[in-house]
């Protein structure tokens, strides 16, 4: 997968933007507050329509601007594509692939692959579940759209029956209808506790190897996936996880009642990182749980690679200030093959990187 040029109007701080791309590594430099960020933000938007920045398209238009412009050249699949984005404040986002108009985000899956590491997610290790879920439901949802649109909708209705625990509960007839919420719900955490738990069979097919790597063989990593405890064996077919998950939601229907919340369901998911058989997130060091981190990040690139026959864009944003230099060079020679984007703050961060391209960013323009 290669991105061949990008346009932009009227997004972030780019007014007008016209950029042509190295198939290889492309290295963004600029001081901070410049867009470089922004750059990347772009790049990844067309692989599912989401910013890691932003909950919502209207935050991604300039603040002058009523809409945003976005257009991408690119090589996927031996095929050229063009995807175009209009954005509007109040109306809901154009999508198109070649000229035909999209109903869905989901219908770009599989045509633009990306992998992005921000400094962010070097607190992968250490952070609540929530941010676990979502580099899960983030890589999965790429490579399968079904998986995508199952978690879109459980979260709608995971909303919907929170708001009427806290606030019609006391109402019978729209009380009544939680049942259905519950079942539904059920049906589609089914099929994401399925998804979840092969991919996360996926990465321990890479991560330990990767880390043992990274660390020189001094440490193991281990990998666990938790889901409800109803649900005995994650790789089961779906509708036996189906019929566990809903024993597991019934039993908790009193205890969600009166706590006015949802307490099952694969939104309360989890993956265990163990180092040396300990748990990393409770006495894992900085180094050792950032190591962790890099290990799942470079896997999800290997996963995404042996999926698709081809390598992911890898869009490296700033995270390589974040490293120590022994922990970047190996970032560094794990970049071999595929295109490459990576953000730093001042030139001589390359180090010995061979860049294609250096593209400066100042002020919202690109500068070769």
């Amino acid at each position: 997968m290669i991105v061949q040029s990008l346009k932009l109007e009227g997004f972030r701080n780019y007014k007008g933007l016209n950029v042509t791309f190295d198939p290889g590594i492309n290295v963004i430099v600029g001081e901070n507050a410049q867009g470089k960020t922004n750059l990347i933000e772009a790049i990844r938007y067309f692989s599912d329509c989401r910013s890691h920045r932003a909950r919502t398209d209207r935050e991604l238009i300039s603040f002058d601007r009523e809409e945003a412009r976005m257009e991408m050249l690119l090589e996927s699949r031996n095929r050229q594509f063009k995807l175009e984005a209009d954005l509007r404040r109040g109306v809901r986002r154009g999508l198109k692939s070649n000229g035909v108009r999209l109903k869905s985000a989901t219908e770009l899956a599989g045509i633009l692959n990306t992998v992005l590491f921000c400094p962010e997610d070097l607190s992968l290790i250490k952070a609540g579940a929530a941010q676990r879920r979502r580099f899960l439901d983030d890589a999965i949802g790429q490579l399968r759209p079904r998986y995508a649109e199952a978690v879109n909708e459980y979260r709608r209705l995971q909303e919907q029956k929170t708001r009427i625990l806290k606030d019609f509960l006391d109402d019978p007839a729209v009380a009544g209808t939680l049942d259905t919420y519950s079942l539904r719900m059920c049906q589609l955490g089914a099929h994401i506790v399925h998804y979840r738990a092969y991919y996360v069979e996926k990465l321990k097919a890479f991560a330990p190897d990767i880390h043992r790597e990274f660390s020189g063989g001094r440490e193991e990593l281990g990998l666990c996936y938790r889901t409800v405890k109803t649900v005995t064996d994650p790789l089961a077919p779906v509708q036996t996880i189906y019929s566990q998950l809903l024993e597991h939601m019934q039993s908790h229907k009193r205890a969600e009642w009166e706590s006015r919340s949802c307490l099952s369901g694969p939104h309360k998911d989890d993956i265990d990182v163990e180092i040396g058989g300990v748990s990393a997130r409770t006495y894992g060091s900085q180094g050792q749980t950032r190591t962790a981190a890099l290990s799942l990040k470079l896997a999800e690139r290997e996963i995404s690679r042996e999926d698709r026959e081809e390598y992911p864009v890898l869009l490296l944003d700033d995270v390589l200030s974040e490293l120590d230099a022994r922990r970047q060079e190996f970032v560094l020679n794990r970049i071999n093959g595929g295109q490459v984007f990576i953000t730093c703050c001042e030139e001589e961060k390359q180090g010995n990187l061979k860049a294609g391209r250096v593209l400066r960013v100042d002020g919202g323009k690109v500068i070769e």
